[in-house]
């Protein structure tokens, strides 16, 4: 589906829909807020395969350094090795039960945390094959499809299930990823960073939604590129919600954090999401819940006149 200049949008994924004319969301049970928690789970490969492509400013360490750059890949391990159990932990004292978006290689390295991840009842979504290897315009059409492919295939073979859903690697796509996503079963995309309620893509094989992340309060756009200081952060994701909760009076809306254990589940860092997270769920009508079921109740209950 290439991109093309014309009045408008530039494509057709989706048709356009200003918030304020559609018809009323109901969440289940009265709701007026859903809140979706998506933890990454992703392997940063110490050498990329050839003709692989990788964001140049890989976040995590001090700065570019020469191969072997031990900083930045033990900097993004902390994440798997201390702060994925610090950050469930906090989500769980919460009542908010987490989306894990996990890429292959961290399905076929780290059994332990997909069990850990599983017994604590998360639901895992598709990450791409590593952190250092993004979907880009590059491939060419069987390239995307085998990539793609060979992740689901991963995951249904580490985790035990196929991935309902999908937040691309470094939210990389090409002109093209979420019809090959649907042609592939995955049935919800999180790439797509323009809405507080979910939405339908276009796609002429299999049924596709988007469900989109709120961009600048993921940690590492906050934290790492912007600098934004750990309490204001805080500050931001509680804004956040009291805002979005005082819009969903009459009709529902969606606020979906994605977080990176390696950054937020830092000692000194891990207190201002507890607090955050506390400040929003200690209101009345919000629906913790995970993008699958976002996205089934979507699906059945869509917005009505």
């Amino acid at each position: 589906m290439p991109a093309e200049r014309r009045f408008g949008m530039d494509h057709e994924h989706y048709d356009w829909s200003p918030l304020v004319n559609r018809g009323v969301l109901r969440w289940p049970d009265g709701a007026r807020m859903a809140l979706c928690v998506i933890v990454n789970l992703e392997h940063l490969e110490w050498q990329s395969p050839e003709g692989s492509f990788r964001v140049a400013n890989m976040a995590g360490g001090l700065a570019p350094r020469p191969f072997p750059d031990y900083a930045q890949f033990t900097h993004r391990d902390y994440g798997h090795r201390v702060g994925i159990f610090r950050v469930l932990d906090v989500l769980e004292k919460h009542g908010i039960k987490p989306t894990i978006a996990m890429d292959a290689l961290t399905a076929e390295h780290y059994p332990y945390l997909v069990d850990h991840v599983k017994q604590r009842g998360c639901e895992i979504i598709g990450h791409g094959v590593a952190v250092s290897r993004m979907i880009t315009s590059n491939m060419s059409e069987q390239q995307e499809r085998d990539y793609i492919q060979g992740s689901i295939d991963a995951m249904t073979r580490f985790t035990g299930s196929a991935p309902a859903g999908w937040l691309g690697p470094e939210y990389g796509e090409s002109t093209r990823t979420p019809q090959l996503l649907a042609e592939a079963g995955i049935r919800y995309v999180c790439d797509w960073a323009n809405d507080e309620q979910p939405y339908p893509l276009k796609s002429p094989k299999g049924e596709i939604h988007a469900l989109p992340i709120m961009l600048e309060l993921d940690d590492v756009n906050a934290l790492w590129d912007r600098r934004v200081p750990v309490d204001r952060y805080g500050q931001m994701v509680s804004e956040a919600g009291e805002v979005i909760y005082a819009d969903s009076a009459n009709t529902g809306r969606l606020l979906v954090l994605n977080l990176h254990p390696w950054l937020i589940g830092q000692p000194f860092r891990i207190g201002f999401l507890d607090e955050a997270l506390g400040s929003i769920m200690r209101r009345q009508g919000i629906w913790a819940a995970t993008g699958s079921e976002i996205i089934d109740w979507y699906r059945t209950h869509p917005p009505t006149a």
